[in-house]
């Protein structure tokens, strides 16, 4: 996932909450589809986590695999990795020289 249309995906797939919660649960272990829809159960209907369970795919997310009757959903996580590496590395690299500078100059004093 590299280009901005792939990255825009991403983006679009995390401003939702709900998909955040999912992804919170799938970040502990793989997941059924139906064992999503059943935290959700009250919230939300099936249709409208099936919804959220596909945006997340299309944005690659989640990878779904199939055992039988049962979908279950695991965690992609290439997409944060390229997403830390274009927006967020670069910054914390930032960081850590002026987190150096700092010790050298209260070393130095």
């Amino acid at each position: 996932m590299s280009s901005d249309a792939d990255d825009d995906l991403v983006f679009k797939a995390l401003a939702d909450s709900r998909r955040r919660q999912i992804l919170d649960l799938l970040k502990a272990e793989p997941r059924t589809t139906g064992d999503l829809c059943e935290h959700f159960a009250g919230v939300l209907d099936r249709c409208t986590v099936m919804q959220h369970i596909g945006v997340l795919e299309r944005a690659e997310l989640i990878i779904p695999r199939r055992e039988g009757r049962k979908r279950w959903n695991y965690l992609n996580a290439a997409p944060f990795a390229d997403i830390h590496e274009r927006w967020i590395s670069p910054y914390a690299a930032a960081a850590v020289g002026v987190l150096a500078r700092l010790k050298r100059d209260l070393e130095g004093a």
